[in-house]
């Protein structure tokens, strides 16, 4: 039997993480807590329950099949929607993820986020666009979560993607050994490394982790022949300052002949939903999306070092080296 690892979505015609138009695979698991994540329902390695309170019709039948008391009492509908509503329909604490609830609601405002899939059946969901990877370029892009976090699985996803010709990315994050890394980087045509800071104090504050890891795979990926993308998420009052960028853009400045792009990739809010369906409080909640304007200033920094930077990542335009 295949082994299977949980996905929580497949996004196909994706133009921002790597070249050409992507198919985005998103495995579930991260070895990061990053305050800032833009995909939370990826960070636990395990199933989850979504609750969507503007589907919910507070029937009830969710309250009657649970066998662990964890679902609260209906309300009215309006009540539970209204602005500053503090209700949610699952008690965490004593849920554990039977999801007998999702098949008893009628209404999808219950949902499951990870699905267990194999390598094949990604790679045959993944080959649907393959007419639009032929004339774009582009291909499949593995993210999360974090790959490496399955190294197994990945390894064996991203072989049987180059037996089959099809172009890939892998997204990560860059915190694991680097015997897992070198092996992976070897089946990945481009691998997209997030930097988020290089102030270890400041990476543990925010992530969970200090960077040394990370930096020093960095270092030791730039000595293989893998082509890399640095993708720096810019988060207000975390990695936005002036200065941030000018210590960084010297530091990826020594790695120029690895080192292809920079992608400054803007803060936004428009996940507050996911946190809310998993009944998380989101610190970032309150905090204004980065105009992608903005990071125009940051990414001449970049540029007056050499190196190729967009804002945004798109994989169909380059900003200049300036």
């Amino acid at each position: 039997m295949e082994e299977r690892v949980l996905i929580t979505d497949i996004a196909r015609f994706s133009v921002n993480d790597g070249p050409g138009i992507r198919t985005n695979v998103f495995i579930k698991g991260c070895s990061l807590k990053c305050e800032w994540c833009h995909n939370p329902e990826t960070i636990a390695g395990y199933p989850e329950l979504y609750w969507k309170k503007r589907l919910c019709v507070q029937c009830g039948a969710c309250l009657e099949v649970c066998p662990k008391d964890a679902i609260n009492p209906p309300i009215a509908p309006e009540l539970s929607s209204s602005e500053g509503s503090t209700y949610h329909k699952i008690n965490r604490a004593k849920c554990d993820n039977c999801m007998k609830c999702v098949e008893a609601c009628k209404y999808e405002a219950l949902e499951v986020t990870g699905k267990a899939m194999s390598v094949s059946e990604i790679i045959d969901e993944v080959e649907r666009d393959r007419t639009f990877y032929n004339n774009s370029g582009g291909g499949l892009t593995l993210s999360g979560g974090e790959p490496t976090a399955h190294p197994a699985f990945t390894l064996e996803l991203l072989k049987e993607a180059r037996k089959r010709s099809l172009h890939t990315c892998l997204d990560t994050n860059g915190f694991c050994d680097f015997s897992v890394l070198k092996e992976i980087a070897e089946y990945s045509d481009i691998i997209l490394f997030d930097l988020k800071h290089l102030d270890s104090a400041r990476h543990l504050e925010k992530t969970g982790v200090k960077n040394n890891l990370i930096l020093k795979n960095l270092e030791l990926l730039c000595g293989t022949d893998s082509e890399i993308w640095i993708r720096i998420p810019v988060v207000p009052g975390f990695n936005d300052s002036i200065e941030f960028h000018t210590q960084a853009s010297a530091y990826l400045a020594s790695f120029a002949k690895q080192v292809k792009r920079v992608d400054l990739i803007p803060f936004h809010n428009y996940c507050q939903d996911k946190y809310s369906w998993l009944g998380k409080d989101w610190s970032y909640r309150e905090t204004d999306a980065i105009d992608p304007s903005f990071l125009e200033i940051h990414a001449d920094i970049y540029r007056q070092y050499g190196l190729v930077t967009t804002v945004g990542g798109s994989g169909f335009e380059e900003a200049g080296t300036g």
